[in-house]
């Protein structure tokens, strides 16, 4: 197993990494809307906060060597199932080509952010 990390996306703030390789796959721990020099949530609407968010995995497919292209699956958090819509208008300018994805809502989520992405890629 190869493990990845990158200062250009938030720092782990627990017992866990970046992301994991595994084979020809790479899986990337879940990602808030944190700016990754403050380590301070970034953006106070789902826009915001979801725009954060896929920049940072932008990051760590970059470290990996991959594109989102290369996202095979995602599993979104998010903290209001209302912020569906929005959440979605922006996902889907960065996720163009439509990886496997699970999206649900939940009680809360670390620091109290609007939304989590959770992804797994293909190596190239």
């Amino acid at each position: 197993m190869k493990t990845i990390a990158t200062t250009k996306a938030p720092a782990a703030i627990g017992p866990y990494s970046q992301g994991k390789v595994v084979g020809n796959l790479v899986f990337f721990s879940g990602q808030i809307a944190l700016d990754p020099a403050t380590g301070e949530v970034k953006g106070t609407t789902i826009e915001e906060q979801t725009k954060c968010i896929c920049e940072n995995i932008g990051e760590l497919l970059k470290e990996a060597g991959c594109t989102y292209d290369s996202v095979v699956k995602t599993t979104c958090f998010l903290a209001e199932m209302s912020d569906f819509a929005a959440f979605n208008g922006v996902y889907g300018e960065y996720f163009t080509s439509k990886p496997a994805r699970s999206c649900v809502a939940v009680k809360a989520l670390p620091k109290n952010v609007l939304a989590e992405i959770e992804v797994i890629a293909e190596l190239a």
